[in-house]
């Protein structure tokens, strides 16, 4: 089990005021890292209370569900409900020894409760106060309200992804909500950098729209030099040949394959033997050669690995060094804690033997990084009081009368 005071964070306290996904999935990579986390939520207004909305199919009878154990582990929660006068005094208290707040409703939302930063900052000079909205908090969109998918729309990213001619397409799983939490958690650790030799907190002003443009920068910038779109290719690449994701032997069965070198090239021929024949007359040396004649390349390779399970053509193109991935799913990657052991046990009383994805890195020399349940709505709240405010029992049960000991 690793010690948390050995990680990055450790002793770095974090309030926790996120919903849905991009909030709490930022401050899971900070507990991941050592942070003590306490979320504060309702159990007024749970549809909207973090990832314990909309519950699924396959959560169980606790509503407990692999998504809200995978984006709200590692750390504690306290119910209070911000709209009247005594959750919102517990919520100063706490703000006023915290290193770290993270929200990301709406841009003035947080306001309107009293919490804005501009309001907080006397309280804690020193707080980190993390704001993640659609839009950022300035400029002529400030106020919109966005989700997943129109954020892509906005963004353009829906026009860098699919074929050539598909509809616009987007990325599910909640992209933006990834990527943003992604670079929040990121701009958090810069900003507690910073303090360290200034002393004083700051207002991080993250838009997760601004985050998704970030993702396809490159793309955006040589459409505006060039007036057209991105070019939507699908699996394909504007740079090496032959690349893409190719039908193997079975249902539904692929194989991804990306030749990047000319070496890798001659290696590929060399597996395809007699299906690499009328390829020959071709010129196929270099990879602008390749691309010109892509389609060509495309079907003499799925002649070959639709003979093939996409695990035989990933092991034989692999011990070659050309790059290839069997494509799997979600019960396949219980493969994936052979290579690196991504896969961590969930722990807790609740936990039924699950597991989640940890940090896609490791502390060389360390032991994993463990994974707490996610507790119920309030469950830890006396708790989180008495570490981080030192009160005693009595005062506790003042605050939080109607809470089991």
């Amino acid at each position: 089990m690793t010690d948390s005071r050995s990680l990055p964070l450790a002793g770095i306290r974090v309030l926790d005021f996120g919903h849905i996904v991009a909030g709490p999935f930022c401050v899971r990579m900070l507990a991941d890292l050592g942070a003590d986390v306490v979320k504060v939520e309702t159990s007024t207004r749970q549809g909207r209370t973090g990832a314990r909305r909309n519950r699924p199919r396959n959560a169980g009878a606790s509503g407990r569900t692999p998504h809200l154990a995978q984006i709200n582990r590692n750390r504690r929660s306290i119910d209070l409900n911000l709209k009247t006068e005594r959750g919102r005094d517990i919520a100063l208290q706490l703000i006023g020894v915290a290193d770290v707040l993270v929200e990301n409703f709406s841009s003035g939302v947080m306001e309107r409760l009293g919490l804005g930063y501009e309001s907080l900052a006397p309280l804690n000079p020193r707080l980190v106060y993390t704001s993640m909205s659609a839009f950022g908090h300035t400029g002529p969109r400030s106020g919109w309200t966005g989700m997943n998918v129109t954020l892509q729309a906005c963004s353009g990213l829906m026009l860098a992804t699919g074929e050539a001619g598909d509809p616009p397409i987007g990325i599910s799983n909640s992209w933006n909500d990834y990527v943003g939490g992604l670079h929040a958690a990121v701009a958090i650790v810069g900003a507690l950098d910073r303090r360290r030799v200034s002393g004083k907190g700051c207002h991080l002003d993250v838009s997760q729209f601004e985050c998704s443009v970030a993702t396809i920068g490159s793309l955006l910038l040589a459409s505006a030099v060039s007036g057209q779109p991105p070019a939507r290719l699908g699996s394909r690449s504007t740079e090496t040949a032959p690349q893409g994701c190719y039908r193997c032997a079975g249902e539904d069965q692929w194989c991804a394959i990306s030749v990047a070198t000319d070496a890798q090239w001659r290696a590929l021929v060399s597996v395809l033997g007699a299906r690499a024949a009328s390829l020959g007359t071709l010129g196929l040396a270099s990879a602008a050669e390749r691309l010109r004649h892509h389609d060509e390349i495309d079907a003499a390779i799925t002649s070959w690995t639709s003979t093939l399970n996409p695990a035989e053509v990933e092991r034989r193109l692999g011990a070659l060094g050309v790059p290839a991935a069997a494509m799997r799913r979600g019960h396949d990657l219980t493969e994936v804690e052979e290579w690196r052991q991504i896969l961590r046990p969930l722990e807790g009383p609740g936990s039924n033997g699950a597991k989640v994805i940890g940090l896609p890195f490791m502390f060389r020399g360390s032991a994993p990084v463990v994974a707490t349940e996610a507790p119920r709505i309030g469950a830890t709240g006396r708790e989180a009081l008495r570490e981080w405010l030192q009160l005693d029992d009595g005062a506790i049960v003042e605050l939080l009368p109607e809470v089991p000991a």
